[in-house]
């Protein structure tokens, strides 16, 4: 048999097994906005850990940190502090939005600025940038899942197609399931993504070099500052590793898809649980780095995009294409679970808080869920078509995201800390650092070598603190502490 045939039916056969699976553990679960979007609100600690792993250790995770390690290495290392940094803060953060979720019937993030405020005209325009942010992520992952394809492939055929129709699956599987099959699916994703993880960044390594040392010494030696950073203000230097890491992990729980995830935990002990033991992930990135740099000792040359391609590459060449399916069918769930509870999230956005707030269309349980589910669907052909014309690297795409959507969390502090800041104060600090990170993306710099979207964000809390102090909130609403 061929070897793309080989590859390509793993790869497909663990993609419909998963959405089995998943489908059967959920199929009897009566489904309204309150199951559909968070779960009931029911999820414990291992659930939730999974749930959280599923929609943050994406394709990003299983090719495009292999990339910058081959590309770019010691800037690659951002990738791995920022989730700890993340962490850090969501240990304090979560169980205060939790508490605000819990006591008002939160779905979304926008529900929280709306509460926070008394502002709907603020809780749609959180949802409508939550819903434009989340397109360069969705594309992240398709990008992400087209690589894998098309190695799986053997180069062999386009990989448009079975990528459109991966996708759909995935959609039809959400409008069907939504958050509870998701989280049960990430079961399945999480387990095969750090088995994958451990045979590229332990047994590559040793293939060729006998330990995953030799293979870092082996590097060092024909490179010797690949994984020291450039100094101060230089591109990519210290400068932008310190500001990349504090905007990606300031920005971290920012997205459509996480406030669902943190409405649904049972309590506030299962997500301080949870902040304590999600760190364990980034032992996967440390795998994945490996990969990286063992693509670049064998196969050196591959250059822009097809950097985040190496590592698969290499197993392509090395390995049977069982292997090659196996691992390329865990790199696939990497991106479509994610994509997943994105499609979800940014439904769950623009159903509750566009049609139900801003237009009151689709606000009884029936009609949000079902319009909820029309609307994965929509957004899924929507990102699907976006994507067919948009081609950068991952980690482009990724920043991309966390530039916008890093925005909206002054707004979060400031409404658990500084009960006199108003709507409009907080819409003048996204308004101007959005436009900022708009401009300094385009322009691809940030001054002094600052990450564009840090200097966007320092610009965000100075205008809304600026706003807030001319015209302070007449009645404060009960902040909620951290």
């Amino acid at each position: 048999m061929r070897p793309e045939v080989i590859a390509l039916a793993i790869v497909a056969a663990v993609i419909f097994a998963t959405i089995v699976f998943a489908l059967l553990i959920v199929g009897r679960v009566k489904m309204d906005p309150q199951e559909y979007i968070v779960g009931s609100r029911s999820f414990g600690a291992l659930l939730l850990w999974i749930l959280l792993a599923g929609e943050i250790y994406t394709s990003f995770t299983f090719l495009g940190a292999a990339g910058w390690a081959y590309g770019r290495g010691a800037p690659a290392f951002y990738i791995l502090a920022y989730g700890t940094v993340a962490y850090t803060i969501g240990y304090f953060l979560l169980p205060a939005l939790w508490r605000v979720g819990k006591a008002h019937g939160l779905l979304t993030l926008p529900d929280f600025f709306i509460v926070r405020y008394e502002s709907k005209a603020l809780g749609v325009t959180v949802a409508v940038l939550q819903f434009l942010l989340v397109v360069p992520y969705v594309t992240l992952q398709l990008t992400g899942l087209q690589i894998l394809l098309s190695i799986a492939g053997y180069g062999r055929f386009n990989a448009t197609v079975a990528v459109g129709t991966a996708f759909i699956a995935i959609a039809l599987f959400v409008f069907t399931a939504g958050l509870r099959g998701t989280a049960w699916a990430s079961v399945i994703k999480d387990t095969s993504v750090l088995l994958a993880v451990i045979f590229a960044g332990i047994i590559l390594p040793i293939h060729f070099f006998g330990s995953p040392a030799a293979m870092v010494s082996h590097v060092l030696a024909v490179q010797p500052h690949w994984m020291t950073l450039a100094r101060g203000t230089l591109p990519q230097g210290e400068i932008w590793y310190i500001s990349t890491v504090l905007l990606s992990g300031i920005g971290f729980f920012m997205g459509p898809a996480n406030a669902p995830a943190i409405y649904s935990a049972r309590n506030e002990s299962t997500l301080r649980r949870n902040m304590v033991l999600m760190p364990l992930y980034q032992i996967v990135l440390l795998l994945v780095f490996f990969a990286g740099f063992t693509a670049l000792a064998v196969m050196p040359g591959l250059k822009g995009p097809a950097a985040d391609q190496s590592f698969m590459l290499l197993l392509q060449r090395t390995y049977p294409a069982w292997v090659l399916g196996l691992i390329a069918a865990a790199g696939s769930l990497a991106a479509l679970l994610p994509a997943s509870a994105l499609l979800l999230g940014a439904a769950s956005v623009v159903s509750k808080n566009v049609l139900g707030d801003l237009f009151n269309v689709a606000t009884g349980d029936r009609a949000r869920t079902w319009a909820t589910r029309a609307l994965v669907l929509l957004i899924a052909f929507l990102a699907l078509a976006l994507w067919i014309f948009e081609k950068r690297s991952l980690v482009e795409l990724l920043l991309l995201y966390y530039n916008g959507i890093t925005q909206l969390m002054p707004g979060v502090l400031f409404a658990l800390l500084w009960p006199r800041v108003s709507a409009w104060a907080v819409a003048a600090g996204i308004a101007g650092g959005e436009l900022v990170a708009l401009y300094l993306a385009h322009q691809n710099a940030g001054p002094w070598g600052v990450n564009p979207g840090f200097f966007a964000l320092a610009i965000n809390v100075a205008l809304c603190t600026a706003v807030a102090l001319a015209f302070p909130k007449q009645r404060p609403a009960v902040a909620a502490s951290l």
